[in-house]
């Protein structure tokens, strides 16, 4: 793990966004059925007046992209990075559309997903050929539902996505999970469960969105107990915990926080 204490040491290495996971990203819808909370793709597709809260979750698909022809990109590919791969036909088949395009073209795909099961099957079942190019990157952020109902208010429970995990590690297909934003105060039992069905990594990093304006009064005691579990000593402690477990790769987004609490306190 000295290249996670080096990456808190030299801010300057920092990365951001899509850029830790994949050099490319591609997306074929708009909206997320998911409606997270912490959302940027929803945020910023609020700010520049292409959704509402409401209609966030009623997803669109994009036919320009459907309809490209992909080539091969220079390094590996993440699809999708703005919305998910729901069990709806009509967006599961745009997306699959979209996924055999980029594998014919030869790329390396991380494939994005808070994991229906149904939809992980399909998956693996149409794409099993390809399986060589294929890493998904199961998003389980908490072993409590009420905590996914509250944050993910449609996605899958901690159940079927664990169950989704298991079957692809046994499926043979290159396994990896973000839990990003950690929902658990502390992570470490959900981080513990979970590295027997990875083959690559766990990515672990805070919520990096949360709204301090027009949060309803009776969501207020959630707002407050997710920014305590994003205090710097906190976040330390759990560094501390988890630095020396193999699999685990720390976000840029909180080993930022970090970076500068250490540079603060050095001068």
């Amino acid at each position: 793990m000295k290249a996670q204490q080096s990456k808190v040491d030299d801010k300057k290495s920092i990365t951001s966004g899509t850029k830790e996971w994949a050099d490319h990203n591609v997306n074929c819808v708009k909206g997320c059925f998911n409606d997270c909370r912490y959302c940027y793709a929803k945020m910023m597709a609020k700010r520049f007046g292409r959704c509402t809260d409401e209609t966030w979750k009623e997803m669109e698909i994009n036919e320009g992209v459907i309809s490209r022809t992909f080539g091969k990109y220079s390094g590996r590919v993440m699809f999708p990075s703005s919305h998910d791969i729901v069990d709806v036909p009509e967006i599961k088949e745009a997306c699959f559309t979209v996924i055999h395009k980029l594998l014919q073209a030869e790329n390396e795909l991380l494939i994005t997903t808070k994991p229906k099961l149904s939809v992980t099957k399909d998956i693996m079942r149409r794409f099993y050929s390809f399986k060589s190019q294929i890493q998904f990157r199961f998003t389980i952020t908490s072993l409590d539902d009420r905590l996914i109902s509250f944050w993910e208010p449609n996605a899958p429970l901690f159940e079927e996505r664990l169950e989704s995990l298991r079957y692809a590690y046994k499926k043979g297909f290159k396994t990896s999970v973000s839990i990003e934003p950690f929902l658990d105060y502390y992570p470490m039992k959900l981080v513990h469960m979970l590295s027997p069905h990875i083959t690559e990594s766990i990515w672990l990093g805070p919520m990096n969105y949360i709204p301090h304006n027009g949060v309803a009064g009776k969501c207020a005691r959630q707002y407050a107990e997710i920014r305590e579990r994003y205090e710097i000593g906190h976040l330390r402690e759990i560094f501390e915990d988890l630095k020396d477990v193999p699999q685990i790769r720390f976000k840029d987004s909180m080993l930022i926080r970090l970076a500068a609490v250490r540079a603060i306190k050095s001068k």
